[in-house]
């Protein structure tokens, strides 16, 4: 059988000390699929790398801004240092990983995809997620997966007050300790299929973890309809 060799693809450098955030998002959108990015001195610049939609492999060497990685669709983002405030913010699809820390509300309002964060993750991780899979290596700060309607939310370190407030149907994965849960958000059984899901995420996320040790957390659906007796609160 013939052997088939392909040529080494070029990887195509943007230097934001030479270019501007407009200049690098502009040339993202207009890149042919498959193609291979390589950002230089970012800077902690915001926005960087948002809107895209289709199958790029962008690295971001250095520390991100806020809003990083906004609205990906198909596209492969790797952070090589920490990320600001909504890093991967309304992803459809892809993958945004950051090999750092992310601060506050990563993953907000997703729909899909795969986040990973390597280090820790602030508050709010995973606000309102509505589909994505966000896997973290360290810990995460105070109400992570608060209203979170779908997708799972995985922790291999601890979690801050209020995990999992007002949940809807996120399916929730901590390693560590929990210091408190929010309204609504319980502990639930770890049955097989769920040793097998996480056991899925983790291998694409690419985090050596057993998942047996591991507690799943989720809704009680205590708060899915009105209740006169409760009429007070609201």
């Amino acid at each position: 059988m013939a052997t088939v060799t392909r040529a080494p693809t070029t990887v195509r450098t943007v230097d934001l000390q030479a270019a501007s955030v407009r200049d690098l998002n502009s040339s993202l959108h207009a890149a042919a699929r498959g193609t291979a990015w390589h950002v230089a001195h970012p800077g902690g610049a915001h926005n960087l790398a948002v809107g895209l939609d289709a199958d790029l492999d962008v690295l971001i060497d250095g520390h991100a801004g806020y809003y990083c990685a906004g609205m990906n669709q198909h596209a492969t983002v790797t952070v090589n240092g920490n990320a600001g405030v909504g890093v991967a913010e309304n992803m459809m699809s892809g993958t945004v990983r950051v090999r750092g820390n992310a601060s506050q509300s990563a993953g907000a309002t997703a729909h899909g995809g795969l986040l990973v964060i390597e280090g820790d993750a602030s508050a709010r991780c995973g606000i309102s997620m509505k589909g994505v899979d966000i896997v973290v290596g360290g810990s995460v700060g105070h109400m992570s997966a608060f209203m979170g309607q779908a997708g799972r939310l995985v922790v291999c370190g601890d979690a801050g007050d209020a995990l999992g407030d007002s949940l809807y149907e996120v399916r929730i994965y901590i390693k560590g300790t929990v210091k408190s849960l929010g309204a609504d958000c319980v502990e639930k059984p770890l049955r097989d299929e769920h040793l097998a899901e996480l056991s899925e995420l983790l291998k694409a996320a690419g985090v050596d973890e057993d998942p047996a040790a591991f507690r799943r957390y989720g809704s009680a659906r205590e708060l899915y309809h009105f209740k006169i007796d409760n009429s007070g609160a609201y």
